[in-house]
């Protein structure tokens, strides 16, 4: 049966089981809006303010569901808007499909209205990308764009098809694609599993990192196993976050520029340091020529191009790591290393002097981490927190006590500022059984604030907690420390946010008193619909500890 290629899409996405689709509608790409139309039952379509919430809201509906996001978008200025969601995707490893309209095939080269190079544009940000421009071309390309987003690293593909693809015709039949080259096996064998396993059994300092990875392969509880069985330390990235609770006493903590004090003292004095799905970013491992130099590295990543691109690996091990970790556990002994765990102890200590000391300049103020552990009480650590970028980041990621897998969605290789609002959309929509909580700054949200209008059109009950400093706090931080104050162009007038938020429908409330800071939480945590907390921050707070550019770990500072 022939049918045209916008329904041939459409169907195509059924087949993979797609539920959802964020998107934007335009001029090249309405005839698959118009198939669309007839599938309202079986996909609910998103309506973004802008494509770049397409993007992010795909990615948060892929990282809490582990599926790959979809978006939909048009040609031109609609593909370009996508960029920078498509560009976050790819640093962060999560499975995006992002469908760009483009204009007919005839027009390709011309500078046709609303054209722009997709595929050049895309090409350096992208696992794979396809222009189609015939409908017999669209079930294969779909089938192969749904494999390589979510096989081996995840990552996001594009699909741009042409106008005149969308209207032709073509007969139907959906065959998933298995693609022999791309397809992921471990690469890891049994000798390789009991080297590991030796360099383990005979070091007596082994610190391990845990990164995104362990998440995208769901190995949450052998991470806990061989921490608890081998007694060994263990730090997180930020995407790490939420892998282990505090309730295992040897998690110790966020590592890297903004992480614990101790984790990162100590990773220079570790003699094992273990990676599980983390690629040594240098925002974990500072100057890298004097990262770890007492140590032997074991290097446990699905993509093989990671290894020894930054820290060179005396055992590098190509695989799946809840596959490799099963396999290791049984040649594991049973450790002895409290003694070893007890320094980290020692030095959280000295850490919780120096907060007690800035707190105390801060007295009069809210702070963010006030904040953050307030919110974290009354929600008992069980919630999802989608935070933005810069020090509201910061803050969410040292003071959230994480309690459930999966619950720490942010933006980390690319940084982008707006991330949070429009990816929280697609979190709320991905799970919607657990709260999803915004942490956000006024910057970030000034930079995506539109999407206010997605959260009230679907009415989702979003938290939004707004930690307002009229800075650009991160930027102002290190105009502090290293330009002598020079506060050049941080300062930043916002708008009243609270009467914003009402205008699309929002519950808010503004504070700027400690005194008003739990009630205020409890009655934000305790709303059935959405809501903007605003609350004004100490102006000048920092977030510490801190690793300065261009320095080694063990040389963060307390203040």
């Amino acid at each position: 049966m022939k049918m045209s290629g916008s329904e041939i899409l459409i169907k195509s996405l059924l087949k993979e089981r797609v539920e959802v689709i964020f998107g934007y509608p335009g001029g090249a790409n309405m005839p698959i809006y118009d198939a669309l139309y007839d599938y309202g039952k079986q996909i609910r379509h998103i309506l973004v303010r802008h494509e770049q919430g397409a993007a992010h809201a795909a990615e948060g509906y892929a990282r809490i569901t582990g599926k790959p996001g979809v978006c939909l978008v048009t040609s031109g200025p609609g593909a370009t808007n996508l960029v920078t969601g498509v560009a976050d995707a790819m640093m962060d490893s999560v499975p995006m499909v992002a469908i760009t309209g483009q204009v007919a095939a005839e027009y390709l080269g011309s500078d046709a209205f609303q054209e722009t190079d997709v595929m050049g544009i895309t090409t350096p940000i992208t696992k794979w990308n396809c222009q189609v421009t015939h409908a017999d071309e669209i079930v294969e390309t779909v089938a192969k764009a749904f494999y390589i987003a979510s096989h081996g690293r995840p990552g996001p593909v594009v699909i741009d098809i042409t106008k005149n693809a969308q209207f032709e015709e073509a007969d139907f039949f959906y065959k998933k694609v298995v693609v022999k080259k791309l397809a992921f096996t471990n690469h890891f064998d049994d000798d390789e599993v009991r080297k590991a396993a030796d360099l383990i059994n005979r070091s007596k300092r082994p610190i391990l990192l845990v990164g995104h990875g362990v998440l995208i392969s769901g190995a949450e509880k052998e991470i806990d196993e061989l921490t608890r069985k081998g007694e060994i330390p263990a730090a997180a990235t930020l995407h790490g976050l939420s892998v282990m609770s505090w309730s295992n006493p040897w998690f110790v903590g966020l590592t890297g520029m903004h992480g614990k004090y101790a984790p990162n003292v100590l990773t220079n004095e570790a003699d094992l340091v273990i990676s599980a799905g983390m690629r040594f970013d240098d925002r974990v491992v500072g100057k890298m020529s004097e990262y770890a130099p007492l140590a032997k590295v074991i290097h446990v990543d699905v993509d093989a191009s990671e290894h020894n691109k930054n820290i060179k690996a005396d055992l590098p091990i190509v695989g799946d790591i809840k596959t490799f970790l099963k396999d290791l556990l049984p040649h594991i002994n049973t450790g002895h290393r409290r003694s070893w765990r007890e320094q980290f102890r020692i030095l959280d200590k000295k850490e919780q002097t120096a907060e007690k000391k800035r707190l105390k300049k801060h007295r009069d103020d809210i702070t963010m981490d006030e904040a953050i552990k307030t919110l974290s009480e009354k929600t008992n650590g069980q919630s999802i927190i989608v935070a933005d970028v810069g020090q509201n980041q910061m803050f969410s990621a040292r003071y959230y006590d994480f309690k459930k897998p999966n619950s720490f969605i942010t933006s980390g290789g690319l940084g982008t500022m707006g991330f949070a609002l429009p990816a929280a959309i697609g979190t709320a929509v991905g799970n919607p059984k657990r709260q999803t909580y915004v942490v956000v700054g006024d910057g970030g949200i000034q930079m995506t604030i539109q999407e206010l209008g997605t959260i009230m059109q679907e009415n989702l009950p979003i938290k939004i907690l707004l930690l307002n400093n009229e800075f650009l706090g991160m930027v102002r931080q290190w105009q502090e420390l290293f330009f002598d104050k020079r506060y050049s162009f941080t300062n930043m007038t916002g708008p009243n946010y609270v009467d914003l938020a009402k205008a699309y429908g929002i519950k808010a409330k503004k504070i700027s008193k400690k005194i008003n800071l739990r009630t205020a939480i409890s009655e934000f945590v305790e709303s059935k619909e959405s809501y903007l907390l605003e609350i004004k921050v100490a102006k000048e707070g920092n977030i510490f500890p801190m690793v300065p550019t261009g320095v080694a770990v063990d040389k963060v500072r307390l203040e």
